[in-house]
């Protein structure tokens, strides 16, 4: 999968094929149950799905942050709480690690759908997602304050730093850089960006067994340490929909963002003054004197709960179909992601993603035990930003808590 992510991300969503596009609901009975993140693309298909309600059928959601969270423990009862999951790369791991999602192919043999082969997420021969839009998180900037300050946009992490003290020095801002560092996934996220971009491998020579307790890792804590002094105080505390906040009102003047978050960073709604018409969706940046962008490529898509009956898996993948049918798409639908649905076009407000595909940056690790590296490096970092442990304590610990998961999985 990490192989062909990047050419089917620009395949899907760039040249996607003509396809019919599916006529209506059709669901006669049973229950869906939608879990997934809480961003406006989401938020259309979410509603796409609802608009099949209706003739005694009920159609919910719940859209929320903590999907991440709330995803296991809620497709894991003997009759699952949710029977759709909308999931991305890493999200998808642990639902597969579990058996908590089934494979689609019997559906859509059944029903078809109005998307193409290149949607189709397939796991040792089995499609187990499909996939409505690529994603990733790249450098977003204020041009005026930039000019203001006299220096050109970064291209580096280094650049950012020099960039950053320059604004702070002139008074043009006090906090000139966010990212969303929140303990937990965020900070773990941020991490797996940053050293990918040193040229770090998670993993052993294609084993379970973690690498990140090396020189790179250091690279990468002590340069989110440098970036945190040009940073909120508060960073441990904010996520991606407060880093949004700051920049609207005005309180940052580089990001690293995601390129699903951006549409509304354009169109100036609850912005202060001045700042939709200078923001500028850009590019990954890379670090260390290393050419591999400091960042990964995602998709999103929707999965079926494993634990439900088959009306309810009917009902359901009937409703996600219906919920990313090309009919979606208008302007404002349009500027939400970089969609792979028939009939998308790219506007402004999908430039990073874009720039960040041609960049050349890797995807994220789509493999069974990436998550629960993700898991112990949000748990154990905060201790280093917090000044409690040195670096290669720190790593020490996210090691130890990583294997001793892995272990109880079978993966050691």
């Amino acid at each position: 999968m990490n192989r062909v992510l990047k050419a089917a991300l620009i395949a899907a969503g760039v040249m996607s094929h003509s396809v019919a596009a599916y006529a209506a609901c059709d669901i006669t009975g049973g229950r869906v149950n939608i879990i997934g993140n809480e961003f406006p693309a989401i938020q259309t298909v979410g509603a796409g799905a609802e608009a099949c309600a209706g003739d005694g059928v009920e159609i919910t959601t719940n859209l929320t942050k903590e999907h991440k969270d709330l995803q296991v423990p809620g497709l894991s009862g003997e009759t699952a709480e949710y029977t759709v999951a909308i999931v991305a790369n890493s999200s998808i791991v642990p639902l597969m690690n579990e058996g908590l999602i089934r494979p689609l192919d019997d559906l859509i043999a059944k029903h078809g759908g109005n998307f193409n082969d290149k949607q189709k997420i397939s796991i040792n021969g089995n499609t187990m997602a499909i996939g409505f839009m690529a994603n990733a998180q790249h450098l977003v900037y204020r041009k005026d304050i930039l000019e203001q300050a006299g220096i050109e946009p970064p291209k580096t992490y280094e650049d950012v730093l020099a960039a950053s003290k320059i604004i702070k020095e002139k008074d043009l801002m006090k906090y000139p850089f966010g990212a969303a560092y929140a303990a937990g996934w965020g900070i773990a996220q941020e991490f797996n960006n940053m050293f990918l971009g040193m040229g770090g491998e998670f993993f052993k020579d294609d084993t379970a067994m973690p690498n990140v307790n090396n020189e790179m890792g250091i690279a990468t804590l002590n340069m989110m340490k440098e970036l945190t002094e040009h940073m909120n105080p508060d960073f441990l505390t904010l996520n991606n929909n407060e880093i949004n906040a700051e920049w609207k009102a005005g309180n940052v003047a580089m990001m690293q963002m995601w390129g699903s978050r951006a549409g509304p960073l354009l169109d100036g709604e609850g912005s202060a003054p001045g700042v939709a018409d200078n923001t500028v969706l850009a590019y990954p940046l890379t670090v260390g004197g290393g050419t591999i962008p400091a960042t990964t490529l995602w998709w999103d898509g929707w999965t079926i709960a494993a634990n439900i009956s088959d009306e309810d898996a009917e009902a359901s993948y009937l409703a996600m179909v219906n919920a990313i049918d090309p009919s979606i798409m208008n302007d404002e639908v349009a500027t939400q992601a970089v969609w792979m649905i028939d009939g998308y076009e790219p506007t402004p407000a999908s430039a990073g993603v874009f720039a960040t595909i041609e960049a050349g940056a890797k995807p994220y690790p789509m493999i069974p035990y990436e998550s629960l590296l993700h898991t112990a490096l949000g748990d154990e970092l905060p201790d280093f930003f917090s000044g409690k442990e040195s670096a290669e304590k720190t790593l020490s610990d996210v090691e130890a808590a990583y294997e001793t998961a892995a272990k109880e999985k079978g993966f050691l």
